[in-house]
């Protein structure tokens, strides 16, 4: 059984880990919210299930549970909330007790804290994968009930019985990128290099705003590809010359990303593990506390001061600045991919299943 979600960030990384489950005949269950968010990214590892061939024995199955948000600061939402997640864990309690998995593999968010509890009542151990250099609170609540903890980088402040650095799960189709087929498919030609700007899966409004306030003067020299989030495009800039606007991208991301000569994102950890592996110079713009727990500050500094990433505040963050750091990241560029060069990429997957069977070992 596999669990994790909220964002993005807490599905995608599970996915490279569902297909090579998959692909050893591996009966494989994925619990996520109701709201369909994790569902549609999910199902779709189901289309190899009639590929002629395909080593897959079992299918996928998607099952929703009640779930609520842990928030550490006051909302209204909170008291809803407090009642969604005991819900959610007695339901994860009897899909449990229904499926009997071997062994529940979370990816973490706080879709994940039902299960894991649920998995400890049943007595089915668990792995948690935490990408971010400090576990999030769904991570720390879930530490007691957890057999082993994999992380990203070998600097992770986590204090737990077992753990064990994997990197990131990577989905083959980035590695596999190709950036002629991403200027095709963005219909970006020229000689121009292509600037990409990411806000995350869920966008972010403040670096979506100032980009672009400062596009006339980046679109001078750039191509820029923009993923803004769902509904979150600028239809008076629809059609701007050299501008093209995403809300989200799934198939063809690693075409996309091979086609950036530079890249300017926030600081998830799962990103940041991309742009490393994938060796795209960046220019980090972290979440700043006022809206998170500080966790991408914590994941930019520790990437600047290994001269992997520049880094700029959101507190600075302004049309000329912005402009400012991508000009320094372009100067820079060849000095960090350099260094990226030597950015230790680990077979994330195998890691993992590894822990998972040691798990599973009576």
């Amino acid at each position: 059984m596999v669990t994790g979600g909220g964002t993005a960030g807490h599905v995608l990384p599970a996915l490279p880990v569902v297909e090579a489950l998959l692909d050893r005949g591996v009966d494989v269950h994925f619990v996520g919210g109701r709201s369909g968010f994790e569902e549609r990214l999910v199902t779709p590892l189901n289309a190899r299930q009639g590929v002629p061939d395909a080593p897959r024995q079992e299918k996928l199955t998607y099952h929703g549970i009640a779930t609520g948000k842990l928030r550490r600061y006051f909302s209204l939402a909170n008291a809803a909330d407090a009642l969604r997640v005991p819900l959610g864990v007695w339901q994860a309690w009897r899909l449990i007790g229904r499926v009997r998995p071997d062994v529940v593999f979370s990816k973490g968010g706080f879709v994940s804290f039902p299960v894991v509890l649920g998995a400890w009542l049943r007595g089915v151990p668990v792995v948690a994968h935490e990408s971010d250099l400090t576990p999030g609170l769904a991570n720390r609540l879930a530490a007691p009930f957890v057999r082993g903890l994999c992380v990203n980088f070998d600097g992770h402040a986590a204090r737990h019985r077992r753990v064990v650095v994997t990197g990131s799960p990577l989905r083959e189709e980035l590695r596999q990128g190709d950036a002629a087929r991403g200027r095709e498919a963005l219909g970006v030609g020229g000689d121009k290099p292509l600037l990409l700007v990411v806000g995350g899966s869920l966008g972010a409004q403040r670096l979506n705003e100032v980009m672009r306030e400062a596009l006339d003067t980046l679109l001078a020299t750039y191509a820029v590809v923009h993923v803004c989030g769902p509904g979150k495009v600028d239809a008076e800039r629809a059609d701007t010359p050299g501008y093209t606007q995403l809300e989200y991208v799934d198939a063809g991301w690693g075409d996309i990303i091979a086609a950036a000569q530079l890249v300017v994102s926030r600081a998830g950890a799962g990103a940041l593990y991309e742009w490393c592996v994938l060796a795209k110079p960046h220019l980090l713009v972290p979440l700043p506390t006022a809206a998170s727990r500080g966790d991408q500050i914590e994941n930019a500094a520790f990437a600047k001061a290994r001269g992997w990433s520049l880094v700029l505040a959101e507190e600075a963050l302004t049309p000329v600045t912005l402009v400012e750091s991508v000009a320094m990241l372009a100067a820079e560029a060849p000095r960090i991919r350099e260094r990226l060069t030597t950015f230790q990429a680990r077979d994330s997957v195998a890691l993992i299943i590894h822990e998972l069977e040691r798990a599973a070992i009576p």
